[in-house]
């Protein structure tokens, strides 16, 4: 009966262990710093794409030319 309770209190410690490291894992995971670092990344690799980057500078582009036809008209 001894080593019966001696399994079950490894088996307790060895279920106790995987929950801190569960809880660990998620502490890091839910990081707000570290979500918003890697949000950051994503939309700066996003941007640096050829095709995004060029949509975007086109659109700029023909906001400004807006702009100035509006200023000019006056």
């Amino acid at each position: 009966m001894a080593k019966e309770t001696e399994g079950i209190e490894r088996e307790i410690e060895a279920a106790r262990n995987r929950l801190a490291n569960t809880l660990d894992e998620l502490a890091v995971r839910a990081d707000p710093q570290r979500i918003a670092d890697n949000t950051k990344q994503a939309v700066v690799a996003k941007v640096n794409e050829p095709k995004v980057k060029y949509s975007l500078i086109g659109a700029g582009a023909l906001v400004l030319l807006l702009v100035l036809v509006k200023v000019f008209r006056r």
